[in-house]
Formats: structure tokens, C-alpha cells, sequence
């Protein structure tokens, strides 16, 4: 019963993720498109690491597992496509990099 309420708590969040393309300008579309995308695969990998922790049969498990790591790949695919038409998005990626050599 515990896992079904947390799938759909999950379910319901994502649901209603507020996408509203239509007040996007024009110029910032495809960069909202992509940012929606990445949270959405965020998500996923969240959604799939949690119910395979919950799971106790080792096939799904691995299974799921499988399928978190895949959508990894994903925001990878997005990110980069992203960091290609958003250079201040980029930029700023760069900086919170040397930010974290500072730090750590």
C-alpha cells in the first residue's frame, strides 16, 4: 500500500508539471522545450531509483535500474542540445564548475 501511494503522489506531480508553452516567447521556445524535457527524464530516473528500491523481486530491480541509467543518457542528449543553443545557459554551467574547484 505504501508503494502504491508513492507512485501515485509521483504520478500526480508529474501531471501537473505547468506547461504553458504559449506565453513562451518565441525566441525562448525550444530552450523551454528542452529545460521541461530535462526535468521531466529528472523525474523518471527519481521515479524508477525509488520504486526499484522498493521492490524486493531482483529482476525488476535490475530491470528498472537499467531503465534510470538510459534516462541519464537522455538529459545527457538534452543538456548537450540545450548548452548548444543557450551559450549564456552554457556560460554559467562553466562557471559554477570553476565554483565547485574553488570549494572542493
Amino acid at each position: 500500500m505504501k508503494l502504491f501511494l508513492l507512485v501515485c503522489s509521483i504520478i500526480n506531480i508529474l501531471s501537473k508539471i505547468p506547461v504553458n508553452l504559449d506565453k513562451v516567447k518565441k525566441k525562448d521556445l525550444d530552450k523551454q522545450i528542452l529545460r521541461l524535457s530535462i526535468s521531466a527524464e529528472l523525474d523518471a530516473i527519481s521515479l524508477y531509483k525509488q520504486l526499484a528500491a522498493a521492490t524486493e523481486n531482483e529482476r525488476i530491480r535490475k530491470m528498472l535500474l537499467d531503465i534510470a541509467k538510459e534516462e541519464k543518457t537522455h538529459v545527457g542528449e538534452l543538456q548537450a542540445l540545450l548548452l548548444e543553443i543557450d551559450l549564456e545557459q552554457a556560460g554559467e554551467i562553466d562557471k559554477g564548475k570553476e565554483e565547485v574547484g574553488k570549494i572542493v
